[in-house]
């Protein structure tokens, strides 16, 4: 390797892309191209940045093998930073391997960080977990110790293991500060405010508690029966009923734990689960069914009693009953949640992340770029959607897979 790409090389690890530019931006060797690659990324640039370091990685010959796996590693850190989250991660998988072959561990361990957090984009906690587990950072770069301390600390928060995360954050700030990289540092003072702004919002008899994480981590370990729109169920301590693929009888339990400890009108809880501001006996008995259908999923916590009015939620044992909303309402709280990490995602990677068609979230797309909460940049393929960042609260608990569902 030549004095050029040697000291650009130190200027890219330092986060001195400018400085990497000087040296190699009139070049075109495959070393070059990498490099530039790198620094257009570093920059911003991704689609640039992609185009040149696939140059690079078609520029290396089959003997380099390790040349191209770094170009490989290189391209998925940019295709994450673009939130291109789809494709296959099997060259990303074999390029680790490769460079774990050549002892280059240091990017190798990149390799499978690049990989937990493209699995945290997405919701999979599970098996970022298990990624992140396999990563044994003591005796590397404190860049790369700060970013895998950085992915420990989301993964605990979005857990709501808030003091497993308040330690992973420390170390990341410490590892952070003796790389000297600006970006880093920027990182885990933004991960750090998750802590300290309002992530939920408590509404119990009529009143409103704006809550942090760690509070929310507190209710859920309580006695109390909580109705958690966050992850749309209900349980107390260890005992949890998803709701999330039910959604009717979801609004018809948030309905009732909000007028808790009173009772709903029927021709209320018609208006507000079936949509329908003119209420016959179809609704009425299509109210019925679905009120049996809660009542024997949530028996063991709750009961539901009918009244001369409509209906009421009774938790078991004389718990009291707390409903947990989150920081912001509305059908499309987790897409904005989302956007709001200032990245520019595609349609597909989103719809991917939720869990949703794309159809859905094209259309619930539409609807935020009416009101003007989002807005739209390139054209068909290339487009992108962007948000402001939602200032004031975090958005962990409208992230996909937040909570964990037993």
């Amino acid at each position: 390797m030549d004095s050029l790409i040697t000291a650009a090389a130190r200027a890219l690890a330092a986060g001195d892309a400018l400085g990497a530019l000087k040296r190699v931006a009139l070049r075109d060797d495959p070393p070059a191209l990498a490099l530039r690659g790198i620094a257009m990324a570093q920059l911003g640039e991704h689609s640039r940045a992609r185009d040149l370091l696939r140059r690079a990685g078609r520029g290396f010959g089959a003997h380099e093998t390790l040349a191209r796996a770094r170009c490989v590693v290189a391209e998925a850190e940019v295709a994450l930073a673009m939130r291109d989250l789809g494709g296959s991660t099997r060259p990303l998988t074999a390029a680790a391997a490769i460079l774990e072959a050549h002892a280059d561990h240091a990017n190798a361990h990149q390799a499978r960080l690049i990989a937990a957090r493209r699995l945290l984009r997405l919701g999979r906690l599970t098996e970022a977990e298990a990624v992140l587990a396999a990563i044994d950072t003591t005796r590397q770069p404190p860049a790369l110790a700060a970013v895998a301390e950085l992915v420990a600390a989301e993964l605990a928060l979005r857990s709501l293991r808030v003091e497993a995360g308040r330690a992973a954050l420390a170390r990341a700030r410490d590892a952070a500060t003796r790389a000297g990289v600006p970006a880093l540092q920027a990182e885990v003072a933004q991960t750090q405010s998750a802590l300290d702004h309002p992530a939920a919002r408590r509404l119990s008899n009529g009143s409103e508690q704006a809550l942090r994480l760690a509070d929310v981590a507190e209710l859920l370990a309580s006695d109390a029966l909580v109705v958690d729109a966050c992850r749309r169920g209900l349980g107390t301590g260890a005992a949890w009923q998803s709701l999330a693929r039910r959604p009717v009888l979801f609004a018809l339990a948030r309905a009732l734990a909000q007028a808790w400890p009173g009772d709903v009108e029927r021709e209320a809880l018609i208006a507000e689960t079936f949509r329908s501001r003119r209420p016959d006996e179809t609704h009425r008995a299509r109210l019925r069914v679905e009120i049996g259908r809660l009542r024997a999923l949530v028996k063991p916590l709750a009961g539901i009693e009918a009244t001369a009015r409509g209906f009421a939620l009774r938790p078991s044992g004389g718990r009291s009953l707390v409903l947990l909303a989150p920081p912001i309402d509305g059908e499309q709280a987790s897409l904005l949640a989302l956007l709001a990490d200032g990245a520019a995602w595609s349609t597909s990677a989103l719809a991917l992340a939720q869990g949703a068609s794309q159809r859905t979230v094209q259309r619930a797309l539409a609807e935020l770029e009416a009101e003007g909460r989002v807005r739209a940049i390139g054209q068909a393929r290339a487009r992108r959607w962007l948000a402001p960042p939602l200032a004031g609260f975090a958005t962990i608990l409208l992230l996909p897979a937040s909570l964990p569902i037993e």
